[in-house]
Formats: structure tokens, sequence, C-alpha cells
């Protein structure tokens, strides 16, 4: 059975999706006729319309025409088995700039942020029921055995940065990560490098990472370049692993008759670690080794060098993925896919090389 919409009200009332939303909100700010309201309530109880399918599931009674939660969650899965996820909000700047560009919109519309993390393996049910939410947006969630589940209950829910959970009852924004793995890769490969390292976070099918990678595969593979497989290093997102990463690089490039020339990191905050790293182990960049990012966060403009890298627009995510879980709950008709368009962004940490200085 088709559940019953916004706009069912307002076509039932005679108003508009808007005119429902703000009786059923109770906005005060909004001058609304006796006779309107009325109206409107009588068809949303013709209907047997429910605002959210959370207010059934914790008991709760969010009568028609009282005020509803006005919150919305943001979850950000702990997809890692590090210590350093645990800080994952805090030691990537990414989350910040996206987070608050999420809060801005939804404090233009009268919305509460509730900003929480998931335990690895935790259900995001759990997560959801035990708080009154109106909608939820999740990013980087994982196809799990309770997606199904997950769907049933029926609340507006916008996935960022996810691959195979999209569909029916889910909008879904995000990068065409492939893409940006290839532009990335391309670029590196364009400037004369061929042995070119790939560092990421966990490399778990239908992820982030993993749809960088496939990226990184096919510009090797247009270029005939062998992917050798001791040139991917995955651990986790944060600048701790870049380091970390810098340093076995730099300890192989000491015993390989082919260096490493060049690494393409999937994060800003991962290349910028990579940077530190190869600069304490002796390597400059970008005169030993190349650096190419992913994201252009704020500091990948202020590290010396400045760091080359895909820009995603957080900013724009952020904003678009408020605007889509407020249509969302407002029973308005949105697009149920977005893809933030992508750049290549040159700064001085990727040195060209001469093709005849090649070690092949």
């Amino acid at each position: 059975m088709k559940k019953v919409s916004i706009k069912d009200v307002a076509k039932e009332a005679g108003v508009s999706p808007t005119t429902v939303s703000y009786i059923l909100n109770n906005n005060k700010n909004v001058s609304i006729t006796p006779e309107t309201r009325d109206r409107v309530l009588a068809a949303a109880e013709k209907l047997k319309y429910v605002p959210s399918q959370v207010a059934k599931t914790l008991g709760s009674s969010r009568v028609l025409g009282k005020t509803q939660s006005k919150m919305i969650g943001v979850v950000i899965p702990q997809t890692e088995d590090t210590a350093a996820d645990a800080y994952i909000m805090l030691s990537n700047p990414f989350y910040s700039t996206f987070l608050s560009a999420v809060e801005y919109e939804m404090r233009r519309a009268n919305y509460h942020v509730l900003v929480t993390g998931t335990n690895r393996g935790q259900s995001y049910i759990e997560v959801v029921k035990s708080r009154a939410l109106d909608g939820v947006i999740i990013i980087g969630m994982y196809p799990s055995e309770d997606v199904e589940e997950y769907r049933r209950f029926n609340i507006p829910t916008v996935l960022v940065d996810c691959y195979g959970s999209s569909g029916e009852g889910f909008y879904s924004i995000r990068t065409d990560d492939r893409l940006g793995g290839y532009m990335a890769t391309k670029y590196l490969l364009d400037m004369g490098h061929r042995s070119i390292a790939f560092v990421s976070g966990e490399i778990k099918e239908d992820g982030v990472n993993y749809m960088r990678y496939l990226g990184y595969l096919d510009a090797l593979k247009e270029f005939g370049v062998k992917c050798d497989a001791r040139l991917t290093f995955d651990g986790y997102v944060g600048f701790s692993y870049g380091a970390e990463a810098a340093e076995t690089i730099a300890r192989s490039n000491r015993r390989r008759k082919q260096k490493i020339t060049a690494v393409f990191a999937t994060s800003d905050i991962t290349a910028i670690g990579l940077i530190k790293g190869l600069s304490e182990n002796g390597l400059s960049v970008p005169d030993d080794i190349s650096v190419m990012g992913f994201d252009d966060i704020d500091y990948a403009e202020m590290c010396v060098p400045g760091l080359t890298t895909v820009r995603q627009n957080i900013i724009l995510k952020g904003h678009e993925a408020a605007k889509l879980i407020i249509k969302a709950m407002n029973g308005e008709e949105a697009a149920s896919e977005t893809i933030i368009p992508m750049q290549l962004v040159e700064r001085s940490s990727v040195k060209k090389l001469e093709m005849h200085t090649e070690v092949t």
C-alpha cells in the first residue's frame, strides 16, 4: 500500500504542499486562515496521513497539527577498526565542512541537527529508533543486511557517498568516485609517472575508496601500465596513516630498482600526512616524489607544497543533502540521485617527469 504523502493531503485539501507543511508543523510565522487549517487537518485525518514512521515506532503521539521533533540526524558510521576512526569527525576536515553546510541549511528551515556516529556493526535502525528524528542523512553507509529493514522503517533518508544501498525510499548524493580516481591517476600518468602508489582507507566493495581504486586501475589500463599490488596501501583515512604509508614507501624506494615516483591518496588529509612523512624520511615533494590528493579541503591550499588534488565541492554537497532531506520530509518531488561535479586543481605537489628519465 502506497504511503500517503503531503502531496496527497494537499490535493485532497485543495492547497499547496507547502501550506500543508506549515500547518502540520504548526509554523507560527505564517498566517493561515482557520478554515484552511481545518480543511487540511480534516484531509490528513481522512487519508490517515502520518508525518513519520518514527512516531509509530516510538509509540509517540505526534499528533497532526502539533509540532514535530524538528530534528534531523546526521549519522557517520565507523567503518574501520582503528582507534583513529573513533575521532573521524574531528580528524578529517571533510566532515566538519560538510556538517557546517548541512547545519546552515537546516537552521534556515527551523530544524535542529543531531550528529552521531555508530559503532562498527551497529544497526542504523537502532540509532534512529532511539531518537525521534524527522529525517536522517547517512554518510558512507556500506550495504548491509539491515538495509531492507531500514527501508521499511519509512523515515526520509538521504545517503551521502553510498553505493549499493540506493533505490526506492532513499535519496542519494555523491560524486562519481570512480571517475575521480581515474582523473587523479590519469593526471599523474600524463605528467610522465608510471610507478604510482595508491594510498587509501580500507578498500571495501561498494565503498568510496573501492570506487576510487577502480578509477586508478582504469587509468593504468588505459596507459598500458601493469598494476603492481605492492603499490597499494590501504589502512585508514587520516593524517597519521599517511605518515605511516610514507615511511613504508620511503623504505621501499631505498631497495627498489623501479622507484615509486608518485602517490595518489584518496583523501587530502591522508595526502598531507604523506607529505609530512616523506619529508621526515628524507624525500622532498615534488622533487623526489609527487603526491596527489582528493577532496580539496582548506588545508590542501595551505600546506607546503600546495597539494594538487581532485576537488569535490564539499559545501555544495552539504547544502544539497540538506535541501534533499527537507524535500523528502515535506513529501515534495526530488531527484533520487544527485551527482556533485569534480575538477582537478593543480598546485605544486606534482612534478612533470621527462620521459627519458623514467626507469622501465
